[in-house]
């Protein structure tokens, strides 16, 4: 892969963010506060809307339900895009996190202790997206342009593969560093010409009339479950109930797609039809153990992280990628062992 120059990077001083945050894809308020961490009797997860299932699970009361005859309480908390949930894992401000696979591995790669333990779903949640009237047609037209991405996330990976992808020098380009739902307001108050979106919010912006100019779903990742490696190490029976939880909440989902996409729909505060969209776009009839077929993934962008600057070198990422799975739990799953508390609390 030839050297990437890192992306010039800015921030814009104000953008709006449409009334959505807090609402959708897990952006804004609800964010994870550094120093909340989970006690032995507790356990601090994540709820995100680019996790479908969190949403289910969260709902429906299900893992409180699985985890009541140990006394462990639940608390939950909305991560705001890969990156905010990292940062809670690295803090220990939650036990067990929603990102994609792209941004765990940069954060291992980082020195961050997290393991991913289960896979919640293979999405094709990112893609370039502009305006009609903004003359772009095809990533090589993004140069000399700025676009809108949240640094450390699947879309702002997905952005660097897809310049990679169509020779376009990436210091050519200006990245606006922006939470998700500010980069779909930046793009449709015009003050960037692109923006490298993420599911739910993308699909909203779609029904709104944007336009995705350039998809391809192997430059997506996979969305990984992740713990960190202390709660997995003080509290191993309780990860293992969240994962078979989550096995459950997975047969469930495929046996009524209806209703999850009610819930989707009612938590991110989107049109049915925009969510019935993302729950498309989202494969979770998939084998849930984290192995090679995720880290074949993440070897093609492990290299991008050094050559624009995330990571120090190259060494960090093949630790990273040697150390990073942990599938015991989603091996030994078993949506049986929870069933019976789940539904008795029906």
């Amino acid at each position: 892969m030839p050297q990437l120059p890192a992306l010039k990077l800015c921030t814009l001083p104000a953008v709006l963010t449409l009334g959505l945050t807090g609402c959708m894809a897990g952006e804004g308020s609800g964010e994870a506060q550094a120093g909340s961490g989970a006690a032995d009797d507790k356990v601090v997860v994540d709820w995100a809307t680019y996790n479908p299932l969190s949403l289910v699970i969260k709902e429906k009361g299900w893992l409180e339900a699985a985890l009541a005859e140990s006394g462990t309480e639940v608390e939950w908390v909305q991560s705001a895009g890969s990156n905010k949930a990292n940062e809670a894992l690295r803090a220990e401000a939650i036990d067990v996190g929603s990102t994609a696979g792209s941004a765990a591995l940069l954060a291992r790669s980082n020195g961050s202790p997290i393991k991913v333990i289960d896979l919640y779903s293979q999405p094709e949640w990112s893609a370039l997206v502009t305006t009609a009237d903004s003359g772009i047609q095809e990533v090589a037209d993004l140069e000399g342009r700025t676009v809108a991405a949240t640094k450390g996330t699947d879309p702002y990976f997905f952005l660097l593969q897809a310049l990679e992808e169509a020779g376009v020098d990436p210091g050519s380009v200006t990245v606006q560093n922006l939470q998700h739902a500010d980069g779909r307001a930046a793009l449709e108050n015009g003050q960037v010409d692109a923006w490298s979106g993420l599911d739910p919010i993308m699909a909203a912006a779609e029904q709104n009339g944007a336009e995705l100019f350039y998809r391809n779903i192997d430059f997506n990742t996979y969305g990984f479950l992740n713990a960190h490696e202390s709660f997995l190490e003080e509290q191993p029976e309780a990860a293992q109930t969240v994962v078979d939880v989550y096995a459950y909440a997975r047969d469930w989902a495929l046996a009524n797609p209806e209703e999850t996409a009610r819930i989707l729909s009612e938590t991110a505060s989107i049109e049915l039809p925009v969510a019935e969209k993302v729950l498309e776009r989202t494969q979770l009839d998939i084998n849930p153990v984290p192995g090679r077929q995720q880290l074949d993934v993440l070897e093609k962008v492990g290299p991008i992280f050094v050559e624009s600057d995330d990571v120090a070198d190259q060494q960090q990422v093949d630790d990273a990628l040697a150390t990073i799975v942990e599938p015991a739990y989603a091996e030994n799953a078993d949506a049986s062992r929870v069933a019976g508390a789940i539904e008795e609390q029906k």
